[in-house]
């Protein structure tokens, strides 16, 4: 174990390019977890310090850029309905148990057979439209017209995102974050300033089974499937693309998913997994080595430790304004990676699928009328023409 790390850091370049490359995946992260602590109470600090350590380890165990991102169907959920705190914690414990069993049992190669990507896709929608819906309630519901967080802060922000929303220079929810934090420490400045500063670490939180019980059928169970494709069997794919001289084992990728937030969950620390879209953002913006992500994730570390409280304050103060913009973009590129579903019976489910979930809003039944829909037509009992 020790050789694979020193070699894995051998391997790693800390050049502009990884540097670069590092930011790729901040437009999907910065979003969620700003969402789940305005909205939530979840702590910004502990977030942002496991997403950092987990960062950290994942660079020292695999050679290439991995992202750590937020589970989506679990944010989603969580912002849209209001879940506690314990309660996102205790969903990202359900699903890391049930992909961590999944890969060590090799049961990952069966379930992506059974599970239709359709339906995957019909999940994926539905959470993607839940996050573009509530960035534009969150817009469309702040209090003045004019003001540094107002309707028109939101219009005139969407626009300017919309614009450049295929930058290749910087990732614009950098430059959306940061005009949010200022404005956040323009109208909390005065307690800022009386604020006692200090560093920051991690601390226990207690899990009741009650959490578990609520936040299974919610929030774990949509996100299950999620992580499977996503962070597993399509990490796994991709990473054959883009890097050829390095195989990622399907049953590795789970495990370290496992292991994030069976740690991390425990102190306060946001679910997390690995994801297809954050290793092609990282690859774009110039990613190569895993020297991007060791960076990453001690910058991050660093920031939580030392700004921790800042950020909490600053956290209770974002401009709800601002933060629609962010979680709408965020929302739309989820929702653009089902356009692959082009075929009618394949759309028709995910459509299916999407409409059940948000009309009913409850994603964990969308994905059982999906599973019922795609096995019907599958076996000829539904007829679709």
């Amino acid at each position: 174990m020790l050789s694979t790390i020193v070699e894995n850091f051998k391997k790693a370049k800390f050049n502009r390019y990884e540097l670069a490359g590092s930011l790729g995946d901040l437009g999907t992260f910065l979003p969620l977890l700003v969402g789940m602590a305005a909205t939530n109470g979840l702590d910004f600090a502990a977030g942002l310090f496991f997403a950092g350590f987990f960062n950290l380890v994942t660079g020292l165990s695999f050679p290439l850029p991995l992202a750590v991102q937020p589970m989506k169907a679990i944010a989603a959920v969580a912002i849209t309905e209001g879940l506690s705190v314990p309660q996102i914690l205790a969903a990202g414990v359900i699903v890391s148990v049930c992909i961590c069993l999944i890969g060590l049992t090799g049961a990952v190669t069966w379930l992506n057979r059974f599970i239709p990507k359709s339906v995957i896709r019909g999940i994926q929608l539905a959470v993607g439209l839940t996050l573009l819906m509530k960035g534009i309630q969150m817009i469309s519901g702040t209090k003045n017209l004019f003001g540094l967080d107002s309707l028109s802060t939101g219009i005139v922000t969407f626009l300017l995102v919309l614009i450049s929303f295929n930058f290749k220079k910087i990732p614009v929810a950098i430059l959306v974050f940061t005009v949010g934090m200022l404005i956040a420490l323009n109208s909390s400045y005065a307690q800022v300033q009386t604020a006692q500063f200090h560093l920051w670490f991690p601390h226990l939180y207690h899990l009741q089974l009650s959490d578990f019980v609520s936040a299974f059928p919610r929030a774990a169970l949509p996100q299950i499937p999620l992580t499977l494709l996503n962070s597993v069997i399509a990490v796994c794919a991709l990473s054959a693309d883009l890097f050829p001289n390095y195989t990622l084992q399907p049953k590795k990728v789970a495990v370290s998913v496992g292991l994030m937030n069976l740690v991390s969950a425990w102190f306060g620390g946001m679910p997390m997994c690995h994801g297809a879209g954050g290793l092609a953002g990282q690859h774009h913006f110039g990613a190569r080595t895993n020297g991007s992500i060791i960076f990453l994730g001690a910058m991050k570390m660093l920031l939580a430790i030392t700004l921790g409280g800042a950020f909490s304050i600053l956290c209770s103060a974002f401009p709800l304004s601002i933060l629609g913009v962010m979680l709408s973009f965020s929302g739309l590129s989820l929702a653009l990676v089902c356009r692959d579903q082009s075929e009618k019976l394949s759309a028709f489910v995910m459509l299916v699928t999407t409409g059940v979930s948000l009309a009913l809003n409850h994603i964990a039944l969308g994905l059982v009328v999906g599973l019922i829909v795609s096995f019907g037509l599958n076996k000829k009992i539904f007829r679709f023409e």
